[in-house]
């Protein structure tokens, strides 16, 4: 039986890794989840930044 999958910030990410890990999660392109990230945060009127600096707390870092 396979592992559950867990959600880390990635090493491979441009600020805290949030997104890579997202993208990792879900198989997704990087690049992608950042401009979806974005542009979230422009038309919610800057929420997204809020949200982004949770994300960086909650979320373990990928371990070794």
């Amino acid at each position: 039986m396979e592992a559950p999958k867990r959600l880390y910030r990635s090493d491979k990410g441009m600020i805290a890794g949030v997104c890579a890990g997202i993208a990792d999660y879900f198989d997704l392109d990087p690049t992608l989840v950042r401009i979806g990230y974005v542009l979230l945060s422009i038309f919610t009127l800057f929420s997204g930044v809020i949200a982004y600096l949770i994300l960086w707390i909650v979320i373990p870092k990928q371990p070794r």
